[in-house]
């Protein structure tokens, strides 16, 4: 590698919004300081020069700026594999809150978008060539931005909930009510009105929970949490869906939309859900305040 490549000057812009999706790539480098993402400390070897680049290819509003001024489009580590199954998207989009969204391969071959990077056709034409895609899963209203795009270019179907509806009114396929339901092999959509009334957790193959903004696993708790100071429907209707839906979700791996990522055995994330479930029991209608969230 050379001298420029590991020169410091790593910093982060005047955009950010504190969404705290690079300091999930980049863990130790890049940290939250006075309510902003902040870099830490510049790179020291190439791994963690490639966090860094990793960090600012997911970056929704570009603010993680390398020494250089120009990203290096060979350490676009995109789509990031999680394991064999899920690979992590990257490349969020400032329309879709800067959510994180995943490609779920399946066994045929095929595979599944839940939610969607930012829109691009070299973005498309990539998840394109990466096989076929038959469906895309939007998680709610505020992940719908690019759902219908991807869903063109790729021949795919548009998933969403009957609640978010108006967000994909030419969504293909409508999930109703409050029971779950199979949309393909080994993936159930279990509907969860709360963080909006169109909100659904997707599970598949009882391994990958796909969330969206339901629950996340926070860094800061160690556990998982749900936002309830970024709630736009009901902390009520969340209880209740937790109250009603959390004994049917067997997964291991916690997939959000915003918040970060985890890996547990089954039967541990099986019992942190139990116990978030008691504690949502006692969460009580706040102002919405995004400043608030426990990453």
């Amino acid at each position: 590698m050379s001298d420029e490549r590991l020169q410091d000057g790593w910093y982060v812009d005047g955009r950010c919004t504190n969404c705290d999706v690079a300091r999930q790539l980049a863990p130790g480098l890049i940290g939250e300081v006075d309510g902003r993402s902040a870099v830490l400390r510049q790179p020291r070897d190439e791994t963690e020069v490639r966090r860094f680049h990793a960090a600012a290819n997911a970056c929704p509003t570009r603010s993680i700026r390398p020494p250089a001024g120009r990203l290096d489009a060979a350490l676009d580590p995109f789509p990031m594999a999680l394991d064999d199954t899920v690979l992590l998207c990257g490349h969020n989009s400032p329309h879709t809150a800067g959510a994180n969204s995943y490609l779920l391969r399946r066994p045929d071959g095929t595979a599944m978008l839940v939610d969607t990077p930012r829109w691009s056709t070299q973005l498309a034409a990539h998840y394109e060539a990466l096989g076929p895609v038959t469906d895309v899963l939007l998680t709610h209203r505020d992940h719908a931005a690019h759902g219908r795009r991807y869903a063109d270019r790729l021949g795919a179907r548009l998933w969403i909930h009957e609640g978010d509806l108006d967000a994909a009114p030419d969504a293909d396929r409508v999930l109703h009510g409050t029971d779950p339901a199979e949309i393909a092999d080994g993936v159930i959509a279990h509907p969860l009105p709360g963080h909006t009334r169109g909100s659904v957790v997707f599970v598949a193959d009882e391994q990958y929970c796909f969330s969206g903004d339901s629950f996340y696993w926070s860094r800061g708790t160690g556990d998982i949490e749900v936002a309830e100071s970024v709630t736009w429907y009901s902390i009520g209707e969340l209880a209740a869906s937790l109250d009603r839906t959390a004994g049917r979700l067997r997964f291991e791996w916690l997939l959000p939309g915003h918040g970060d990522r985890q890996h547990l055995p089954a039967d541990d994330m099986a019992e942190r859900l139990r116990l978030l479930t008691l504690r949502a029991r006692e969460l009580q209608p706040r102002p919405v305040d995004l400043t608030a969230v426990r990453w």
